[in-house]
């Protein structure tokens, strides 16, 4: 069991920043072996979602970048959980709790994702549908998903 955090930028603390921060290079630079720019000037203008355990270790983590900064619809992005947590469904945890979120906050305008191609399944039964046709970023096979 989880708890959830729904902070914008400037309510996040240093540490809690670097936590973040932390986790994202964990998971998307060293475990995915993809040396790429994760600061990318949008963090400032995301919520950002995390789910802690009960000694406030974070486990699951996750951005919304507000409409009109990446997407004309507001965008889930950097989902990750730590590899300690892993295989415990927090994942579906994560992007249920972040969905509900942004669609309170931004009711009826749909939620835009570009996932890595091989967890189109996973978003497919989150109600995302594939919008786009196969790229490339970093060198993985994406789609863009939308959620309507």
């Amino acid at each position: 069991m989880l708890n959830w955090h729904w902070q914008n930028f400037d309510d996040l603390t240093k540490a809690e920043l670097y936590e973040i921060l932390r986790l994202r290079e964990i998971v998307f630079v060293l475990e995915q072996e993809c040396a790429y720019q994760d600061l990318d000037d949008l963090d400032q203008h995301a919520w950002h979602v995390s789910g802690r355990n009960d000694k406030g270790e974070l486990a699951a983590y996750c951005r919304v970048v507000y409409p009109g900064k990446k997407y004309q619809e507001p965008a889930i992005g950097r989902v990750a959980t730590t590899k300690q947590f892993r295989g415990q469904g927090l994942g579906v945890a994560l992007m249920d709790y972040a969905i509900r979120q942004t669609e309170a906050h931004y009711a009826g305008q749909g939620i835009r994702i570009s996932a890595q191609q091989y967890l189109e399944k996973f978003y497919t039964e989150l109600g995302f549908i594939v919008c786009s046709d196969l790229y490339y970023e970093d060198d993985i096979p994406h789609i863009e998903m939308l959620r309507a």
